[in-house]
């Protein structure tokens, strides 16, 4: 911790929790043992980045493709997931975390739209860490949302073609309260980004750790964190330029 540059920290942290079913496996346990263990790293890491001095922490927890698992995992991790809300949103909001969630909130089952609303709904006013938590999410699934708003706006007459920019488009993505994440973390020891946050982290500098998320704890927070703090960031533009300006 005493070797973190505390002026030069990511305003938003996104990362791929993997590796909890692979960890429960190597243990004897089912994959949903794994997804519980999962949940503990969720609370260590949160409390981590709001002690540290992160301001945005977006955690992908669900992807559109899982819906294509187990049926009993599936309905494990729907139960997960009201159980967790239920249990973590008072702390959440003693903390003053803001909670917030992304993707396509629609398929879930309606006890756990519920327990999303309600969560966002007692948190919304706080100030501090904004944890968004991207629950059935695609980014080709919001790519496409997005396109879809911006064809609407057209066709009422809201927004011209010349004025589609890039600008357009962010402000139509799920994320467009937030800023891009500058640091992208995956553990578990794959190598991809998997159909997360694609057009978001153009220019995050991307982690990659073998640890499975139910191991990954403050220490791997921060060794991440280090190790963003290590690269420069030129955007396009020479060293030259950057250690210039």
């Amino acid at each position: 911790m005493e070797n973190l540059d505390l002026h030069k920290l990511p305003k938003h942290v996104a990362i791929i929790m993997d590796g909890n079913g692979r960890w429960a496996q190597e243990q004897g346990q089912d994959r949903l043992f794994g997804h519980y263990e999962g949940v503990v790293s969720v609370r260590k890491v949160v409390e981590a980045a709001t002690e540290i001095g992160i301001q945005y922490l977006t955690l992908y927890a669900f992807s559109t493709e899982n819906w294509d698992r187990p049926e009993t995992e599936v309905n494990g991790l729907m139960s997960l997931f009201v159980d967790t809300i239920a249990k973590e949103v008072p702390d959440l909001h003693k903390n003053n975390i803001k909670l917030h969630f992304i993707g396509n909130l629609g398929l879930l089952p309606p006890d756990a739209q519920k327990a999303l609303s309600d969560g966002m709904q007692q948190t919304a006013q706080n100030t501090g860490l904004v944890l968004i938590i991207a629950l059935s999410y695609s980014s080709r699934w919001e790519l496409a949302e997005a396109a879809k708003k911006i064809a609407l706006q057209v066709q009422e007459g809201k927004l011209s073609i010349a004025a589609i920019n890039e600008a357009v488009l962010s402000q139509n993505l799920t994320t467009s309260a937030f800023p891009d994440p500058e640091l992208m973390i995956r553990t578990s020891g794959e190598y991809r980004i998997s159909n997360f946050l694609l057009y978001q982290l153009a220019y995050a500098e991307l982690y990659f750790t073998n640890t499975r998320w139910p191991n990954f704890r403050k220490k791997d927070l921060i060794e991440a964190l280090l190790d963003y703090q290590s690269r420069e960031r030129r955007f396009g533009k020479t060293s030259q330029q950057i250690h210039t300006n």
